[in-house]
């Protein structure tokens, strides 16, 4: 007689995105979903987080192949962002599309929002409600080159994500790959799924790192205008359409590359 506990369905977990799971979860995933209400735009695709897209469903299917433990499928996508999405801070970023997760997969390297904004998709994928988050830090170990662009340490608007799990919201930041950690001798972060994941104070030789300065607040798709403007206040508006008018005559291409400059110790 045939095993209908290893029987495959297909489950809609976050409206349009579907995945396969084992018929003996099925009753855990129901459970997870009742006892853990939460405001239903967290799993909804948007434009820019298109957690519908092909190219994320798919990246989403192959990090997490056999896993239905949310818990271990948060962990497993933030290691795939923070790792395989390279950190370019001279990256596009005045457009939604420059924001957008497949966008981001296809280019393969971004800054720390639209980071967030393509591990907040493959969350939803995968039906853990997720969110975005923005901070504005002080980074103490950055590069001269980085410095002078901005003309301050000030990081405005740096983005993290929030996944639901547990029965709480856990904070993932997926910001710098393992190798731009080495080179600034700090440690890669790492996610258990179950504790905030944020920027290390310190790194590895008891030096300033990263200081959160201020919470801008927690948002279901990616605030493009109200980066754009927070950038301009901050490092000033002549600065920023210059950057833009950059990419407009040359292309989207990096204005920089930031993985061969010097970091910057203080």
């Amino acid at each position: 007689m045939k095993n209908l506990n290893k029987t495959r369905f297909l489950v809609d977990i976050s409206y349009s995105n579907l995945i396969t799971i084992e018929r003996e979860d099925l009753k855990k995933y129901k459970w997870y979903m009742e006892t853990n209400p939460v405001d239903p735009r967290y799993l909804n695709p948007t434009d820019i987080i298109d957690s519908h897209h092909k190219s994320v469903l798919d990246y989403a299917k192959g990090v997490t192949v056999g896993i239905t433990d949310f818990v271990e499928m948060a962990v497993k996508l933030y290691l795939a962002v923070r790792d395989d999405i390279r950190y370019d801070p001279y990256s596009p970023f005045y457009l939604p599309e420059h924001y957008r997760a497949s966008y981001v997969l296809k280019q393969g390297r971004s800054f720390c929002v639209p980071k967030a904004s393509l591990l907040c998709a493959l969350g939803r994928a995968c039906g853990i409600p997720s969110r975005v988050g923005l901070a504005t830090v002080r980074n103490h170990l950055a590069t001269k080159q980085l410095i002078d662009f901005l003309g301050t340490d000030l990081f405005v608007s740096h983005g993290f994500v929030e996944f639901y799990l547990g029965g709480r919201w856990v904070k993932a930041t997926p910001a710098f790959n393992r190798e731009l950690c080495r080179k600034h001798n700090v440690s890669p972060l790492e996610f258990n799924g179950r504790e905030d994941s944020l920027f290390q104070p310190y790194n590895l030789e008891n030096q300033k790192f990263m200081e959160y300065v201020a919470f801008e607040g927690i948002f279901p798709d990616i605030p493009v205008k109200q980066i754009v403007a927070g950038w301009k206040k901050a490092y000033g508006e002549n600065r920023v359409n210059s950057w833009i008018k950059k990419f407009e005559e040359d292309g989207e291409h990096s204005l920089s590359s930031f993985e061969d400059e010097d970091v910057l110790n203080e």
